[in-house]
């Protein structure tokens, strides 16, 4: 069973922050598509502020039953639509993906990718990363990188498709939290502070694939 239009949905918003995660939303369903939702700019419950959203942004949506049942799917946002007033496109989950347990799970993927980091004082850096996401990334590096929560990166993303070809993926992140590990490395996680959509979507399409390939093993 889908929401179907005028139905209300609640939704939060992936990120590596978990408070931002932990915040809840409020949107209604303004059309169905075959293969897309399209819903309204979402309100924050509280305080009442309107939610941006991007591409790429993954999203823990449930909507209510007429029994009154939480029904939860997970999903990404595909764009907007600017009608009478905007609204987004999201991907329509599969019947069969819908449950009634919620699933934190977002589209975050484990991947070892090379990237460049540059910091504000022209630093600069090679690293890997530990995972990647619509949302943001993280990396190992030398725990001599003196990074704190906050701190502002210029990173290119190196990514490498199953058909062999390769592109780059610039984007300027703020670092979310830190930790020291036993190697004496340090675990750095980011969210997007800019990226462009077309970026992004490089990112969410190498994630998918690595999803799939996970999937088939």
């Amino acid at each position: 069973m889908l929401p179907k239009v005028n139905d209300l949905v609640y939704i939060q918003v992936a990120s590596a922050d978990n408070k931002e995660t932990d915040k809840e939303c409020k949107s209604r369903i303004a059309d169905v598509e075959e293969e897309f939702f399209l819903i309204e700019m979402p309100i924050e419950i509280g305080s009442g502020r309107i939610k941006r959203l991007f591409v790429g942004d993954e999203l823990s949506v449930y909507f209510l039953t007429d029994a009154g049942v939480k029904n939860y799917f997970n999903t990404y946002v595909l764009g907007s639509v600017d009608d009478v007033v905007q609204l987004i496109r999201i991907r329509k989950p599969e019947p069969e993906s819908i449950t009634k347990i919620q699933r934190r799970n977002f589209l975050r993927v484990v991947a070892e990718l090379e990237i460049a980091v540059k910091l504000k004082d022209n630093t600069r850096f090679v690293a890997h990363t530990d995972d990647v996401g619509g949302g943001g990334v993280s990396f190992l590096c030398d725990g001599k990188y003196k990074l704190t929560q906050g701190d502002q990166l210029f990173c290119w993303l190196l990514i490498q498709y199953k058909n062999g070809s390769i592109e780059h993926a610039p984007f300027e992140a703020e670092v979310v939290r830190t930790k020291m590990l036993e190697t004496g490395r340090m675990l750095v996680m980011l969210k997007f502070a800019s990226i462009s959509d077309m970026e992004r979507q490089k990112i969410i399409r190498y994630c998918f694939e690595r999803q799939f390939d996970f999937r088939n093993r």
